[in-house]
């Protein structure tokens, strides 16, 4: 049965994605992976992280994603490379989710920063987007 927190929540991520009938959370990873040894995970995903933290007025969803990817880059979490795809799917340019990646240099040392640009680099190519400038 799902709740109205749940589908709120489903409604964000399609929001965020490229979502369609055979893929309903689009390339988001919620946890259906881990279904056998956390049977509720997806739920908590979807109903706490989309329902209720990226539903929250206050800061458009580009703001959202980036400030994701500023939490995982600080932190070296393999989940930045679903964000920066996020971050593409919301409009954010390659530009600028990677002025912020380098903007972390300083506050998350340059391990975390390559790291993060490799995944970046990885994800673009992917997408078959590119970096516009690489200076200011």
């Amino acid at each position: 049965m799902e709740t109205e927190k749940y589908q709120k929540g489903i409604d964000k991520i399609q929001e965020l994605t490229s979502a369609d009938d055979d893929h309903p959370t689009g390339f988001m990873d919620i946890g259906e992976g881990l279904k056998d040894v956390a049977p509720d995970l997806s739920k908590y995903v979807v109903e706490f992280a989309f329902g209720d933290i990226y539903s929250r007025p206050g800061i458009t969803n580009k703001q959202k994603v980036l400030t994701t990817i500023t939490a995982l880059v600080a932190q070296g979490k393999p989940q930045i490379g679903m964000h920066i795809k996020t971050g593409l799917s919301v409009g954010l340019t390659p530009d600028e989710i990677i002025g912020c990646i380098m903007h972390l240099i300083p506050y998350t040392g340059f391990p975390s920063v390559l790291n993060a640009l490799t995944v970046a680099q990885e994800v673009f190519k992917e997408e078959g987007v590119s970096i516009q400038s690489s200076e200011e």
